[in-house]
């Protein structure tokens, strides 16, 4: 969970895998979310079960330990931001937050854009009609506060 690991622009990442590994890992979070399943029995679910050699796998696994890691920290940070309580949104949505907070405390090497357009893209393909503007809204509201000086020069 270390952001150092891929700085800016790192030869090796591919964004269509990290997309992927997106998808899979709020697929990952919502199974754990309704399950209760512990975090490492989902991921071996996954392996077995998806198509994984065509994502990220390294950063599949970073998104959802970091998450569940980090839930209760993430989970404070959206409460301000939030219109009803985290267990009153929507799973998908609420995986997505989570998905996004965690990229945006913890994986500085990710442009704060490419978080919230990917968590754009995943509210959209798996969530509610509109779940996908509630998304935005939040983490653009957290990217101000956690990614000040690049929500700053990237607004001008």
């Amino acid at each position: 969970m270390n952001a150092a690991r891929h700085p800016p622009g790192a030869a090796g990442v591919d964004p269509a895998a990290r997309s992927r590994a997106r998808r899979r890992a709020l697929q990952a979070l919502y199974a754990w979310q309704l399950s209760g399943t512990p975090v490492a029995g989902v991921i071996k679910q996954f392996r077995h079960e998806q198509d994984m050699e065509v994502a990220d796998l390294e950063y599949f696994e970073d998104l959802v330990r970091g998450v569940a890691a980090h839930v209760a920290e993430l989970d404070a940070a959206l409460v301000p931001l939030l219109d009803r309580p985290v267990a009153q949104v929507d799973p998908i949505e609420r995986g997505a937050l989570r998905l996004g907070a965690y990229e945006l405390r913890y994986r500085a090497d990710v442009p704060y854009r490419v978080v919230l357009n990917e968590a754009i893209e995943v509210a959209k393909r798996f969530g509610a009609e509109h779940g996908h503007t509630y998304v935005n809204g939040v983490l653009d509201r957290l990217a101000a506060q956690w990614r000040a000086p690049e929500y700053r020069s990237a607004r001008g």
